[in-house]
């Protein structure tokens, strides 16, 4: 009984640190969102009100009152604070590698090496005189190194958590100057990190051996999360999520790994990153973890860390002349190197100025990794004087305190005024292109993730697939089962019952389409009522950035071939958000396994056919196809009709095959944008049929009736898929009459033909409709 009371209250302590702690952490939580709320409004994200409510919690204000010091400030406080410092540490840097970019990493790595080392040389080459000039004032005489790797490390490093939150709360996360500040911060981070570790190995044989033995168990670790993630994937084959016992050990391993670590003196940071950046994307075990871990990392353990470290600030520490002037110094010295290192690398790179600015204060956050550095004893059992260490604490929660508000204003005021491209004609072909797929039941998946696949051909035309599942909010339900009678892995949530089985089904179509293809597809759901899901799904397109939204049609077809209404909501839905889409937006009519196939692992190869009866629309399509030409195992063919007494001449044109690829097109003169026209279907010829990639032959037709029975022609070939715009055809000659009998006019006059069962065509239909506000887009064309 004694040494339990020994091991929960030590001498010293006038209360039970466990309690203190606990209430600490509480406190932390509840005033870090009262400020969170209060400063929302004002465009500060929640970084900054974590901060601002540790130091009020802290020394700065409440623990200066006597009997709260007395209860939060104990002899033993210091390690408890510390325990849950590496819990949170542990936990939020593994979650920020299972959500990381990785081939958004492989793409940037240039671009994020040199702007992030741009500022950390100059942080190098400013901390010798600050060395010298420290070493002066605090007489050390033991240690200079470890010394010198301090001063380097706080002025250098970028505390990535920070960073991302800030990105995040401000919704710039999926904008490129946001994610380049991301990946960049988490980049000079863990450069930082690599390099003191590195440097510290060789001090003595001991570390040495500690440092290899931290690989080989970190290692170790990353390959057996990888065969323990399939098989607790298989052994949960009918859930959508392992069980809690499965991710107790996914856990255990992690925290294990960590310990030893931070043993062997080094910091798990680092590890901890590389386990979740190393973790198996296609399986329901990595779904499980961030399922778990997000909401838990961004409500609670943020907070808690953010706010421990504002906690640590002491305001009277600074209050004497030469504090202050060495305080001022360092972080000047710290924002003066890193925004001068980022602007000359921004310049080099040619990113505008103002983004370099916004780039380079986001770098200069402190708090994570310079903060570990501060709290680590530079020999076992001896910390840093009180004097270097209070000096240190002050400079990096005053510089994040002073930078943060400003960088904010600076975030939200670019989120508003930046434009990006919402259609795929000005989209420059070897851009990233972000789409937004769009299912409602299971069999809608296959023609979806076959349209991803498609589009991804070409790694040197990168695509960020986004898959979202729309289902209906039902009538509100109250469970009669408390939390402790749930299921084991269920959740004590009425919204994780919405989409019941469908949404297994769907994550495990996905999860098949991953792993076959190694296609990172970012899968969501959207709950909500049918009256008002279009909304939600224009602002997900939105918030997300994407040029184009792929919806399904509201038909499926039958065994018997014949097309059935699978819900008449679909086709309102289809026609809302057609009409308020913030981008481009397709709706694909599937015809199941006559229709367009998954061309990845295809056997054989998918004959593509694209209309083009000139206008936006038919130029989005064409613009479509260019991407899908790109994969090995598509065979575009486009069609182009000119009607019969137009005066447009094309001496490009070859007959002649090319590859075996033949390319037809049909585009009609009309109208004003008969010149665009000409000079979209130039480009692609010089682009793509000059090249040998394809062909481009001429029809002439000169009413509608031609035109249907050119069509019927064309689709008597063995054709997958059909791409054309939608179009407003109307005033065309090519098309006169074609209206008459249409019975879906979101899909256009030709689109409905196509998709009516006159034709007695079995491939699948893609009909697009170009973004219809997207002048502000023209500065994104590429020559």
């Amino acid at each position: 009984m004694e040494g339990t009371e020994n091991l929960m209250c030590r001498s010293g302590d006038s209360f039970n640190p466990w309690v203190t702690s606990s209430f600490q952490v509480s406190c932390i939580l509840v005033t870090s969102h009262i400020f969170h709320i209060l400063l929302k409004p004002l465009g500060q994200p929640g970084p900054f009100a974590q901060l601002l409510a540790g130091v009020v919690v802290g020394p700065t204000l409440l623990s200066r009152i006597g009997e709260v010091k007395a209860f939060f400030i104990q002899a033993s406080s210091a390690e408890y604070y510390m325990f849950f410092s590496f819990l949170c540490r542990m936990l939020f840097m593994f979650s920020i590698g299972l959500e990381t970019d990785i081939p958004y990493l492989k793409r940037n790595i240039r671009v994020m090496s040199i702007v992030a080392g741009g500022g950390s040389i100059l942080a190098c080459i400013f901390a010798g005189p600050l060395l010298w000039l420290l070493i002066k004032v605090f007489n050390v005489a033991q240690h200079r190194l470890t010394f010198y790797l301090l001063i380097f490390t706080v002025l250098a490093n970028s505390a990535s958590p920070v960073v991302l939150r800030m990105i995040a709360e401000t919704k710039s996360d999926t904008a490129d100057l946001g994610r380049l500040a991301m990946y960049t911060s988490l980049f000079n981070e863990m450069s930082c990190v690599v390099i003191v570790s590195m440097l510290t190995a060789f001090t003595s044989s001991i570390r040495f051996q500690g440092a290899i033995l931290d690989l080989a168990v970190t290692g170790t670790v990353i390959i057996l999360n990888k065969y323990l993630s399939l098989f607790f994937s298989r052994r949960n084959r009918h859930n959508r999520f392992v069980t809690n016992s499965e991710i107790f050990i996914i856990m255990f391993l992690l925290t294990s790994v960590s310990v030893i670590l931070e043993n062997t003196g080094y910091t798990s940071i680092t590890c901890c990153f590389l386990v979740g950046l190393m973790f198996p994307r296609e399986s329901k075990t990595c779904r499980t973890l961030l399922h778990k871990l997000t909401y838990a990392v961004n409500t609670f353990i943020l907070p808690v860390y953010f706010g421990y470290a504002g906690f640590q600030f002491d305001i009277t520490n600074v209050f004497n002349k030469l504090t202050i002037f060495l305080t001022v110094i360092i972080i000047l010295l710290s924002a003066g190197s890193r925004i001068a290192g980022t602007l000359a690398a921004c310049y080099y790179l040619k990113i505008p100025r103002s983004e370099s600015l916004i780039l380079a204060l986001l770098l200069n956050m402190k708090g994570n990794y310079d903060l570990i550095i501060i709290n680590t004893p530079p020999v076992p059992g001896k910390l840093w004087e009180e004097d270097i260490h209070d000096l240190f604490v002050s400079v990096v929660i005053l510089n994040t305190l002073i930078i943060a508000p400003l960088v904010a204003v600076l975030l939200n005021r670019d989120v508003c005024i930046a434009h990006y491209p919402t259609t795929l004609e000005i989209l420059n072909p070897e851009s990233e292109l972000r789409m937004l797929a769009c299912v409602y039941m299971p069999r809608q998946v296959s023609g979806q993730v076959s349209l991803v696949s498609a589009l991804s051909g070409c790694q040197n035309a990168p695509i960020k697939p986004y898959l979202v599942h729309l289902v209906e909010l039902p009538k509100k339900k109250k469970s009669k089962l408390m939390y402790h009678q749930l299921e084991e892995g269920d959740q004590y949530s009425d919204e994780e019952e919405y989409g019941g089985n469908d949404l297994i089904e769907i994550s495990d179509a996905l999860d098949s389409f991953i792993s076959e293809t190694k296609i990172l597809v970012q899968q969501s759901k959207i709950v909500s009522s049918f009256q008002t899901i279009d909304q939600v799904v224009c602002e997900s397109a939105k918030d997300l950035r994407v040029a184009i939204i792929f919806l399904p049609f509201h038909r499926h077809q039958r065994i018997d071939g014949k097309m059935e209404n699978t819900m008449e909501e679909i086709r309102t839905i289809n026609h809302k958000v057609i009409r308020d889409a913030p981008c481009s937006v397709g709706i694909f009519v599937d015809r199941g396994h006559t229709g367009f196939q998954q061309p990845h692992g295809s056997p054989s190869v998918q004959n593509i056919a694209t209309f083009f009866f000139g206008g936006p629309d038919d130029r989005e399509a064409l613009a479509c196809s260019k991407r899908m030409l790109m994969h090995s195992q598509v065979n575009l063919t486009v069609f182009r009709f000119i009607q019969t007494n137009s005066n447009i001449h094309n001496t490009w044109i070859n007959n002649a095959s090319h590859k075996d690829e033949e390319v037809i097109m049909a585009i009609s003169s009309a109208g004003t944008e008969n010149e665009i026209d000409n000079a979209f279907v130039d480009t692609f010829y010089n682009r793509y049929v000059a090249q040998g990639q394809a062909s481009l032959v001429e029809k002439h037709v000169s009413n509608g009736v031609e035109t249907v029975a050119a069509i019927r022609e064309i689709l008597e070939e063995m054709y997958s898929l059909v791409i054309v715009g939608k179009g407003g055809r109307r005033s065309c000659p090519l098309t006169t009459g074609l209206s008459d009998w249409e019975e879906c006019p979101e899909l256009g006059s030709v689109g409905d033909l196509l998709a009516s069962s006159e034709m007695n065509f079995n491939g699948s239909l893609l009909v697009i409709q170009r973004h219809r506000h997207s002048e502000s887009d023209e500065e994104f064309i590429t020559p």
